[in-house]
């Protein structure tokens, strides 16, 4: 596994968790319908980029917000995503990671692109709509945790704590 991947990764289930505390820490941001729905959307889309990577034998499983029955169901299906990545990726090669991929969600034109680049778009996509969500917090009146990727490598790259 290239470095820089695996650190993407870490600090991808490092910063879903701390964003998940402070969700939790200020319930008024926990009961907000844009910060479930785009925490939703984040995990979805993670799973998404997981299924493709994969042997798509399977159809992929669509949720939707309304499907969880309540913040601490959407985590739970957040960390579990986490979990099961982190396996994925502790079993990858070089090789794998430069085969191509057909992104299905792209139809005109269609998009291939490596593995590589697909987990690279998975941890940014991430990235970006944990910033919607902080900014959604502070609005709330909840304190946003710092999640740089700095943050965590001046942290000394810490495990996630989902509680």
């Amino acid at each position: 596994m290239e470095p820089l991947l695996r650190d993407l990764y870490g600090h991808q289930a490092w910063a879903d968790a701390e964003h998940w505390r402070a969700l939790e820490a200020h319930p008024p941001a926990l009961a907000d319908k844009a910060i479930r729905d785009r925490f939703h959307h984040i995990h979805i889309v993670q799973r998404s980029f997981r299924w493709i990577l994969g042997d798509r034998r399977t159809p992929f499983e669509f949720s939707n917000p309304e499907d969880f029955k309540d913040a601490r169901a959407l985590k739970e299906y957040g960390r579990a995503y986490h979990v099961e990545m982190a396996a994925f990726l502790g079993g990858i090669s070089v090789a794998r990671l430069d085969e191509r991929i057909v992104v299905p969600w792209f139809k005109d034109p269609p998009l291939e692109l490596s593995v590589r680049r697909a987990l690279t778009q998975a941890a940014m996509h991430s990235h970006y709509h944990r910033g919607q969500n902080a900014t959604r917090l502070r609005e709330l009146g909840g304190e946003p945790p710092m999640t740089d990727l700095i943050t965590w490598y001046w942290r000394g790259q810490p495990a996630p704590v989902w509680e």
